[in-house]
């Protein structure tokens, strides 16, 4: 085997018993609310591009939606989704602890480093729902703990490990190269040394040749990819990047791990900390991944259990017994905050009622059946043939998955991302009934007669995504054209 020139310290070998414990406190937690309100609209459209085989998706790569496909052949509605999206955040927990027995943590350091992540608001509230974010997030933390380990051993088999974990990160979200650009950055600017050995070159080669189908999906499309048109849309909708900072510092964080986090930088700037200071190169790029391109600041969350790690380090090392009290107290009183406001543990007045910034997460997967009750009862009164156009991924998805066991009879259709770019729907426009978040001066564009029908609410006066933006039922007639001519108007991105 090939070795570095020079192996990093650290490297302890992990207490598990305490750490699965962990991971399944927070797994069984989950699991007890995971059906509870029912499918996010995410859900949903993860489904149905699933069932329309291909390497790539104008907004994501295939893996996430081939294995929601796969989940959903499944009995139990939205629950083996969930279980994947459980197992996930379970995951970064026992990745979170490796990573800092890689560091060189014992027993206190790996039970905090893994609390951390349990707790921490952003995982909480992404592996409530199945995704490419929590994939995302556990593929992160794979391919650091793969790297820290590769570093350690110095053997190209590990490096090989490491390429193909970033291999299968970039099959489920382009986001994941700011960690592939923060660790060669890293390695450059902090162990030179290791790139004198074929390992991290054969990793890199490894991750390119996983991530060419989707590469070459995109580029049979032209210039500009799909996944750079729809990357330039949500940059544009973000706006500012600053505004962003204190979301990621804060509410995705919280104090308490925000504190962790700024201890494990300190650890990495000593002389302790740098055989493992390519970690707080990953941190810094990052955070400028979402400043260069107005990126969501949860884009750049997967790099905090670095931090983290080299944080519950220095606190096990400094082994103060006030501290000993102090970090349980504050990561599990963050934990409570995070399972109420990530998690579908309140009824769903309070849920809505205790909302922050844009709302409950929790509320976006409240209502769903409801939904497809009001549209399934307008659609009755209309021909079999009628197509359903809705305005976004999320209520086609609903239809075609909730629709049928309704009663719902009408083919479904969109032009919202993916479903935009797989074309009309067959038949005729000229009696179209349209869902979701339209205005009757968009439709008129399209259609010469609109009739709003009914509004589409939530019971009880509550509120969510779709109910905010005034979503209801049109009915549209005599057509500008065929749908084939009134596609490239209809089709967008957001």
């Amino acid at each position: 085997m090939t070795r570095t020139l020079e192996a990093a310290p650290g490297g302890t070998r992990v207490t598990w018993r305490p750490v699965l414990l962990v991971a399944g406190v927070i797994a069984v937690i989950h699991l007890a609310v995971a059906a509870r309100y029912g499918w996010h609209r995410d859900e949903f459209y993860y489904v149905i591009t699933g069932r329309h085989p291909a390497w790539g998706y104008v907004d994501q790569p295939p893996l996430t939606p081939a294995l929601a496909r796969l989940a959903a052949a499944l009995p139990g509605g939205v629950l083996p989704l969930r279980v994947l999206a459980i197992a996930a955040v379970a995951g970064c927990v026992l990745l979170a602890a490796k990573l800092a027995a890689e560091l060189g943590g014992r027993r206190r350091a790996q039970l905090i480093s893994a609390a951390a992540v349990a707790a921490c608001p952003v995982f909480v509230g992404a592996s409530a729902l199945f995704g490419t974010t929590v994939v995302d997030q556990v593929c992160w933390l794979a391919v650091t703990v793969a790297t820290a380990r590769a570093l350690r051993l110095g053997t190209t088999p590990a490096w090989l490990l490491a390429g193909l974990l970033a291999g299968l990160g970039l099959e489920n979200k382009h986001t994941i190269a700011a960690l592939l650009v923060g660790i060669a950055l890293g390695l450059v600017i902090t162990r030179r040394d290791v790139l004198r050995a074929p390992g991290p070159w054969l990793a890199g080669v490894l991750a390119a040749l996983i991530a060419l189908p989707n590469i070459l999906w995109n580029a049979s499309y032209g210039w500009p990819w799909p996944a750079v048109r729809m990357a330039a849309v949500l940059s544009g909708r973000q706006g500012s990047a600053l505004t962003q900072v204190p979301e990621l510092l804060l509410l995705l964080t919280g104090p308490p791990l925000l504190v962790l986090g700024v201890i494990g930088v300190r650890r990495l700037c000593t002389e302790a900390g740098r055989p493992h200071r390519w970690l707080l190169v990953v941190g810094i790029t990052a955070v400028a991944f979402i400043a260069v391109t107005s990126g969501k600041a949860y884009y750049a969350a997967p790099a905090l259990p670095g931090l983290f790690a080299a944080g519950a380090v220095r606190v096990e090392a400094a082994n103060s017994r006030d501290g000993r009290r102090a970090w349980p107290i504050a990561i599990g009183l963050t934990g409570a905050f995070a399972i109420v406001v990530g998690l579908p543990v309140l009824p769903p007045k309070v849920a809505n009622s205790v909302a922050i910034g844009s709302g409950s997460p929790a509320m976006e997967t409240y209502g769903w059946t409801g939904y497809v009750r009001q549209i399934v009862s307008v659609a009755d009164r209309y021909p079999a043939d009628t197509t359903i156009f809705t305005s976004n991924y999320g209520e086609a998805g609903a239809l075609t998955i909730l629709g049928p066991a309704e009663g719902l009879r009408n083919p479904v259709s969109s032009a919202h991302n993916a479903y935009g770019f797989w074309g009309p729907p067959p038949g005729s426009a000229a009696t179209v009934l349209c869902v979701g978040e339209f205005d009757a001066a968009y439709l008129h564009r399209f259609w010469s007669q609109v009739t709003e029908i009914a509004p589409l609410t939530l019971p009880d006066g509550l509120s969510n995504e779709e109910t905010r933006q005034g979503a209801a039922i049109y009915l549209c007639g005599q057509p500008h054209g065929s749908w084939a001519q009134l596609w490239p108007g209809l089709a967008h991105l957001s």
